[in-house]
């Protein structure tokens, strides 16, 4: 953790709409003017896609049912949590981008499905802002998420995150539902060891339920939408937060729990943004408040003066 150099991490596993929280963070960021350093998580799998699909054959050929992008063995968690750690410690770190698309892959003349070469943080930015997979996971003496000041967990109940992913996998990846199926089978051993365990790690965990029946996702024709759902808000520590205020502020919400608000799916980016602006605030003005305030001196130099 640092108080120069602050981390957020945003973490859920893969169809669990990480993708809506950043974009949510990234209007508190444009709104409050911090320059926000982005990394997607995608970065740091260990295979392109190619490369993944043969080792995927490969597995399936030595009777491994196991193989999943969700394990240590395919993604690089050392580099993630020395990146983390260098942020801290210095602002800086090495990063790459994994290029989803042909419109991502276009302006480096590369293929979709491919990493682009490792190069430096750009200098001067206020926080590092992670979303993706791993932010808050820890294997053997690898502790990523000791690293990061914020962590948040996007968590849907298992069924709508089932039935999310069948959607998008199936629609815009034109993949089959046996495929899809296959995959959330593969995956489910990294899933129960090394996603889920990260949620108790989480400062503040957001978790949408549908009100509407999801008792057989591989049957469901619709997402069910953010107004047919509540979003369960749980925070790892109750003191500081401003529940009266926040209860004030999200019309139909109430308390299940002492540390947990149950607001309806409607209201969550605005949760967030009433959640994470005072966090973020607060990180910002210790980072002010650590930072030396003699111009062009290093903070040991800045402190001898």
């Amino acid at each position: 953790m640092s108080v120069q150099h602050p981390v957020i991490a945003v973490t859920g596993s893969s169809g669990a709409g990480t993708t809506t929280v950043m974009q949510s963070f990234q209007h508190i960021f444009r709104r409050e003017g911090i320059d926000a350093a982005l990394v997607e998580g995608d970065a740091f799998h260990r295979f392109d896609r190619a490369a993944m699909r043969e080792k995927l054959r490969q597995a399936e050929a030595d009777g491994d049912r196991t193989f999943s992008h969700f394990g240590p063995e395919n993604n690089l968690f050392a580099e993630l949590e020395a990146l983390f750690r260098d942020y801290g410690e210095t602002g800086g770190g090495r990063v790459r981008r994994y290029l989803h698309d042909e419109a991502e892959a276009a302006p480096f003349a590369q293929p979709p499905g491919t990493f682009t070469a490792w190069t430096d943080l750009r200098p001067g930015s206020d926080l590092l802002f992670y979303e993706g997979l791993h932010g808050a996971v820890t294997d053997g003496e690898i502790d990523v998420a000791r690293h990061a000041d914020l962590r948040v967990g996007v968590v849907p109940i298992i069924n709508l995150e089932w039935i999310q992913k069948l959607h998008r996998d199936q629609r815009m990846r034109g993949y089959s539902q046996e495929a899809v199926v296959d995959t959330i089978l593969r995956r489910m051993p990294d899933y129960v060891t090394h996603i889920v365990p990260q949620f108790s790690r989480t400062h503040v965990n957001f978790q949408r339920v549908p009100t509407v029946d999801t008792s057989n996702p591989f049957i469901a024709r619709d997402i069910p939408t953010a107004d047919e759902s509540f979003v369960v808000i749980r925070f790892a520590r109750a003191s500081g937060i401003d529940f009266p205020y926040l209860l004030a502020m999200l019309r139909d919400s109430f308390m299940s729990r002492p540390n947990t608000i149950v607001a309806p799916g409607g209201k969550m980016g605005l949760a967030m943004e009433l959640i994470f602006t005072p966090m973020i605030l607060q990180l910002m003005d210790r980072k002010r408040r650590a930072t030396p305030r003699v111009t062009g001196l290093s903070p040991v130099a800045a402190t001898a003066a």
